[in-house]
This record gives structure tokens, C-alpha cells and sequence, in this order.
């Protein structure tokens, strides 16, 4: 039985089991979702992230809640080394299908919690829509910070939480409104892409995101508005100390 959205955010754990579900709900539907509800700017504001990373031939990259691979499968056209993450088997076999032989790419299912990689394994670790997903933010970040060398970056996307009362009333009900209907045609379930604005609710935006990084032990923090500031993108490097 499907869990309520209702419950999604009583607990990690809900929250976690919920995510899980879902993302194997929408895997097949995925792209032409994060298309449509960007206004078609999603595949734009990837690359603007990997432009904002500065990738450099012969980096190694982590590519967290991967989805079908643009993020990951944009740094490898520009030389580095790619592992591509997500929770959802679906999600991961949409990517290798994607995949061309030498690519540089390498895709598996794993948790952003509790990644299956070494300390200190990679120069870039990067995020599209992740953070706002996992169940313990704090937590997911101080792994991120594990993975990464010395002076290695972090560079996500995500959905901002706007800061002005009225803009963001006016914003998530337009996230509600069009996410129950695509919920609806696509799935019978309005809330599948409820669930879309109901995270934001509960996401601290990009400021309080800025702090949680800082908290976790990175440096040189920026958040950048995307979309006038309804999306943000962050940039933060791990310090050398």
C-alpha cells in the first residue's frame, strides 16, 4: 500500500520510505517532468552547474540522486571520470541506457546517507534535485564532505524556498495546482508531484542551506538564484585544513 503524503515527513524514516516509493513510481516519467515544470530550462541550469564547477579532464566526479544521468553524463563530455547514484534501480537503469561504450561513466544504486565510496575518492560531487529529497539533510551533507579530497567542490541544483511570504504562497500553490494535475493524468494520484511543493515547505532554501553546509565544514559557500530565485544553485569547496 502506497504510504500518505500526509506522513511523508513525520520522521526520517517516513520520509525515506516515501521517497523511495515514489521515485520508483515516476522513474519512466522522470525527464519529461523536471522538463515541464522547469519551463524546459532544467537541461540549461545543469549545465550552467557543471559550467560553475570548472570541471577539469582528468577529475573524478560523484553524481548524487543521478536520476537518468544529464548532470553526470555533461561532466564526462568534458573529460572527468563520472559514478553516477541514485536510490532507485529504475533511475539507474535509465542511465545505462544512455550510456555509450568508453564514456566515462559508471552508474549504481546506492543511498546518499551511507555512500559506497572511500574518503577523499573525488574532486566534484554533484546534486540535481537531491538534497531537498534526503531524509536527513545535515547528515547527507557531512557524507558528501567525506567523499571529497581537500579543496574538492560540491555543486547542487535545487528548487529555492522564496523568502518574501506572498511570493511563496503564490509559488507553491502553483506547484500544487500543476503537480495534481500532471499527478492525476499521468498516475491516478494527485499527489505524486504534490509532493514537489510539500518538500519545499519543509526545506530551510537556499540560505539556511548555505548555513548547513558551513555547519558540515565547507568553505566558500555560494548560493545562486536560478529562475528570479525560485530555484538556487550552490557552490561550496571543502576546505584544505
Amino acid at each position: 500500500m502506497k504510504p500518505a503524503l500526509s506522513g511523508a515527513f513525520e520522521t526520517p524514516d517516513t520520509k525515506r520510505r516515501y521517497v523511495r516509493r515514489l521515485f520508483a513510481t515516476i522513474a519512466d516519467r522522470y525527464d519529461f517532468i523536471t522538463r515541464f515544470l522547469s519551463f524546459g530550462r532544467d537541461r540549461k541550469w545543469k549545465v550552467r552547474l557543471v559550467d560553475l564547477a570548472g570541471v577539469e579532464r582528468g577529475w573524478r566526479a560523484l553524481d548524487l540522486a543521478c536520476g537518468t544521468g544529464d548532470i553526470g553524463f555533461e561532466i564526462a563530455r568534458r573529460g572527468a571520470s563520472v559514478v553516477g547514484i541514485d536510490i532507485t534501480l529504475r533511475m539507474i537503469e535509465l542511465a545505462r541506457q544512455k550510456t555509450t561504450p568508453n564514456d566515462g561513466t559508471t552508474w549504481a544504486v546506492g543511498d546518499m546517507m551511507a555512500l559506497p565510496v572511500s574518503a577523499g575518492m573525488f574532486d566534484l560531487v554533484t546534486t540535481g534535485y537531491g538534497l531537498r529529497n534526503v531524509p536527513d539533510l545535515p547528515g547527507a551533507l557531512r557524507e558528501i564532505h567525506r567523499a571529497l579530497r581537500a579543496g574538492g567542490l560540491l555543486c547542487a541544483l535545487d528548487f529555492d524556498r522564496p523568502e518574501t511570504p506572498w511570493i511563496r504562497a503564490v509559488y507553491l500553490a502553483y506547484l500544487t495546482a500543476v503537480g495534481s494535475g500532471l499527478g492525476w493524468a499521468l498516475h491516478r494520484d494527485p499527489d505524486t508531484y504534490r509532493y514537489i511543493p510539500a518538500s519545499i515547505r519543509r526545506y530551510p532554501g537556499s540560505r539556511g542551506v548555505a548555513d548547513l553546509m558551513r555547519a558540515a565544514g565547507f568553505v566558500d559557500v555560494r548560493p545562486i538564484p536560478v529562475l528570479g530565485g525560485f530555484m538556487a544553485i550552490h557552490v561550496a569547496r571543502k576546505g584544505t585544513s
